[in-house]
């Protein structure tokens, strides 16, 4: 049913969670998976990445895919896009269309420069803008 399923990633726990859903969705349908990051840049004096450890968490990430490109998901990819704050959900969406992606999966809370202030605006703002279905993973402690 889902030839590709795009899963946004953050390195927050609920991204891992809602990583782990797609990993199964995707082997359960044999999906083509792509790992979507954002990049969040500030503009301004403070200019630069919003998270101090993005280089690491990228390269974390690549080395997931392909973890899982080795483990029963071939063709895993990841997928970087870069933002000014405040629009990664524009930018997962615009992943999805290049992708051509049948879903997007995402958890309801993530990194962003306001946690805190806005829990779930991205995954909120992707309901709207996404080219395809959005599945939104709630957290695994949430009832």
């Amino acid at each position: 049913m889902y030839k590709t399923i795009v899963v946004a990633v953050d390195g927050s726990p609920s991204s891992d969670h809602a990583l782990g859903y797609a990993v199964n969705l995707a082997k359960e349908n044999s999906s083509h998976l792509v790992l979507a990051h954002v990049t969040e840049l500030i503009a301004g004096r403070a200019a630069g990445v919003v998270h101090p450890d993005e280089g690491e968490l990228v390269q974390s990430l690549r080395e997931r895919a392909g973890e899982l490109a080795g483990n029963g998901l071939p063709g895993t990819e990841l997928k970087v896009a870069r933002t000014m704050n405040g629009g990664p959900a524009h930018a997962i969406a615009e992943i999805a269309t290049e992708s051509r992606a049948d879903l997007i999966v995402t958890g309801t809370r993530g990194h962003t420069a306001l946690t805190g202030l806005v829990i779930g605006s991205v995954a909120q703002r992707m309901l709207h803008v996404a080219p395809c279905p959005v599945l939104v993973v709630p957290d695994s402690d949430e009832k």
